[in-house]
């Protein structure tokens, strides 16, 4: 048994943790996975370089309306994929190398292995590839061991083979045909990226519409794009899989009766859950959610003083930038226990990197009902911005609720080119309490460019 000033399970944002502020202190960090965590191996940085390959794989397919006639010639799937992990793998080993060797890192020590609550205060780490374990108890604890996919119970799945987000990137070769299971932003950010780069792509959803969880007119929109784009069977319930000569037949069940599909490989993509239960956190003490998340109050303290948790494991978010702040907070209430911070979730925005991008922050239209706030709502479609025109967009836009009296910005909702980026003013506006007059008219906007979106769909609100 070896005790520890500091334990930190998870090397995602959980490594930004130790720094030389640390260096009095005797810090273990425990890795049970692939140094780095989920962003950084199988979540938003390979998979943008995912989808910037796939948009610049689009481009022949509608480039045409603009007068310029190109073709796609081909894909060498090795390359693209020999590309991004060639510089991420690098990164990820020099990190685990950096903590293990570094001068620097004198006081730490890296486990690899899978990290166990076993008594109060006490976590037991098997090592990867063995049967060794070691004890470690500590003082304080931060928890960061992220989420996993979700893999939910399909008759056959398990015996017939199948991806997740963590798997489906390092494919040998492209499938001919694919499919894929869900209606998320991994199910949909997956199918332009393999539907762009010429797989025949059918997703299967359960639900009425994909991107469900966004405001419902920007999850219509999308869904009725990615319906031109590549197959979307909705409404279908999987009930069957299974292997059989000409590839993994899926069997649902929808309004009309039953269908069967045949795909060369297929990607599971319906959410992910905490790694709470790997921990078996509850043996020490620390509460949980019903779907498992961590307790923790505004500190990101759980129910046992001393032991915090961030990201993942306890945020319903779910995002990286999400758990960059909340590692900040961590580490400095573990510095400054007397001077403690808390945590600032009132304007988390969001992005989905598909064919067309969408991004959002603050309530949907739906929620702004729902929780009986008055609002009014301004629009604006890139079709009527000078850039849109340029662009030739006629799907994209812009909405942005505020209340009717005070003009504070309570949402916005982004489909089209660049949502990711153009959203980011109003972010900044809402962040500060800055109110949408001012916003609007206190500044320049670049014309032509498009954030003269967010500027149109500003003026279009109707205040009192």
């Amino acid at each position: 048994m070896t005790h520890y000033d500091l334990v930190v399970v998870g090397t995602g944002s959980g490594n930004t943790i130790v720094t030389k502020q640390f260096a009095d202190r005797k810090v273990a960090i425990v890795e049970r996975g692939v140094f780095g965590g989920t962003c950084l191996n199988v979540g938003c940085i390979p998979t943008k370089m995912f989808v910037h390959t796939a948009d610049l794989a689009a481009v022949p397919s509608h480039s045409s309306r603009l007068g310029v006639d190109e073709t796609l010639t081909g894909v060498r799937w090795p390359d693209i994929r020999d590309r991004i992990f060639g510089r991420i793998d690098p990164i990820s080993a020099g990190g685990a190398e950096y903590r293990e060797h570094h001068p620097n890192n004198a006081n730490v020590t890296l486990y690899h292995g899978t990290g166990r609550f076993t008594a109060k205060r006490e976590l037991t780490v098997t090592a990867n590839g063995s049967r060794d374990t070691a004890v470690l108890t500590a003082d304080r604890f931060v928890l960061a061991a992220g989420s996993r996919p979700i893999v939910p119970f399909i008759p056959g799945l398990e015996e017939t083979g199948f991806h997740t987000s963590e798997t489906i990137m390092r494919l040998d070769e492209l499938p001919r045909r694919l499919g894929i299971i869900g209606s998320g932003f991994v199910a949909a950010e997956s199918a332009h990226i393999f539907s762009s780069l010429g797989v025949d792509v059918t997703l299967i959803a359960r639900s009425d519409r994909l991107l469900r969880h966004e405001d419902s007119e920007i999850a219509q929109r999308y869904t009725e794009i990615a319906q031109e784009l590549y197959t979307v069977k909705l409404l279908h319930e999987t009930v069957h899989v299974w292997r059989r000569h000409d590839g993994i037949v899926v069997k649902t069940l929808h309004p009309d009766g039953a269908e069967e599909f045949v795909f060369d490989e297929l990607l599971i993509a319906v959410g992910r859950t905490p790694n709470s239960d790997v921990l078996n956190v509850e043996a020490t003490g620390v509460k949980l959610e019903s779907d498992g998340r961590v307790v923790v109050d505004e500190f990101q303290e759980t129910a046992v003083e001393g032991i915090y948790a961030l990201g993942d494991l306890c945020s319903p978010y779910q995002l990286k930038h999400v758990a960059n702040h909340e590692a900040r907070v961590v580490q400095h209430n573990l510095l400054h226990p007397d001077d403690r911070i808390e945590s600032d979730h009132r304007f988390v925005p969001h992005a989905v990197f598909g064919s067309p991008q969408v991004a959002a922050v603050g309530l949907t239209e739906e929620q702004a009902i729902e929780q009986g706030v008055r609002y009014v709502v301004g629009r604006e479609a890139y079709a009527d911005i000078a850039y849109g025109w340029a662009m030739e967009d006629t799907t994209g836009f812009a909405k942005i609720l505020a209340d009717p009296d005070t003009g504070q910005i309570l949402g916005c909702h982004v489909i089209g080119p660049q949502a990711a980026t153009v959203i980011q003013p109003v972010i900044q506006a809402m962040s500060f309490g800055l109110d949408a007059h001012p916003m609007a008219r206190g500044q320049y906007w670049i014309h032509p460019a498009m954030p003269e979106l967010i500027e149109n769909a500003l003026l279009a609100l109707k205040l009192n």
